[in-house]
């Protein structure tokens, strides 16, 4: 029977960044990842120093396993992050259908690298190609055949691109625009990086700092008229610590 390679499962918590920011919600975090992104903050999801920590479960496991840790919280939400969960397999549909028939809605990120069928049941999700200081390259006849596909089915999508550098900013700037030429009408978001994923140290300043040099781009630039710049809102409040 397929399973789910995962490595965390926390929550209740607040989904501190993209299309359902603030939003009460579980976290899975699932294994393995096509990218090795520079500044990746969770590298420990690919570059094998947890690989002793991966749990298997099949959907019905896992899902189990949410309301397990949930306690006599309740949630209505699940959040599937990575690595990049588009490495899963049918196993994904089974578990999204399951959540489904419980009442629970699923949010999930992935990068636009990886065409999932299982896509088209996911009822928050939130295609993030990497920019520039990532070092990784975009393969735009993946996107396309990507966002033609989820438009076509009304799929609730959008696009984020983490902002780091002027090279990040023309990326986006770039990124929107073949979609708004293609006549797709797509949420855009811009989002704060965070350049210290792994430190214990108050990182509050900096990422405000960050918060405030986006806003700026986004009031001056006009071709950003259209996006919203958000915050990392889960490291303000509780920096780098995991599993929450």
């Amino acid at each position: 029977m397929a399973k789910i390679p995962f490595l965390e499962v926390f929550g209740p918590t607040i989904q501190g960044e993209g299309m359902v920011i603030g939003k009460k919600t579980m976290f899975l975090r699932t294994y393995g990842c096509d990218y090795g992104c520079s500044w990746c903050d969770t590298k420990y999801t690919w570059d094998g120093s947890e690989k002793h920590n991966v749990r298997r479960g099949t959907a019905q496991e896992v899902l189990d396993l949410l309301k397990e840790t949930a306690g006599d919280k309740s949630f209505s939400h699940v959040t599937v992050s990575g690595g990049n969960p588009a490495l899963i397999g049918k196993v994904m549909q089974e578990f999204i259908d399951l959540c489904h028939e419980d009442g629970i809605k699923i949010g999930l990120e992935t990068q636009g690298s990886i065409w999932k069928d299982w896509f088209y049941d996911v009822d928050d999700l939130t295609i993030s190609p990497k920019p520039p200081s990532s070092l990784m390259k975009t393969n735009y006849l993946t996107l396309d055949d990507m966002i033609s596909k989820l438009t076509e089915r009304n799929v609730n999508f959008s696009l984020k691109v983490v902002y780091f550098n002027e090279e990040d900013k023309q990326y986006a700037k770039d990124l929107f625009k073949r979609y708004r030429d293609k006549g797709y009408d797509i949420p855009y978001y811009l989002s704060v990086g965070n350049e210290e994923p792994y430190t214990d140290e108050d990182i509050t300043g900096q990422l405000i700092s960050k918060l405030d040099e986006l806003w700026e781009v986004v009031i001056n630039e006009p071709e950003f008229n259209d996006v919203q710049a958000l915050p990392q809102l889960h490291t303000i409040v509780w920096g780098n610590m995991r599993g929450v």
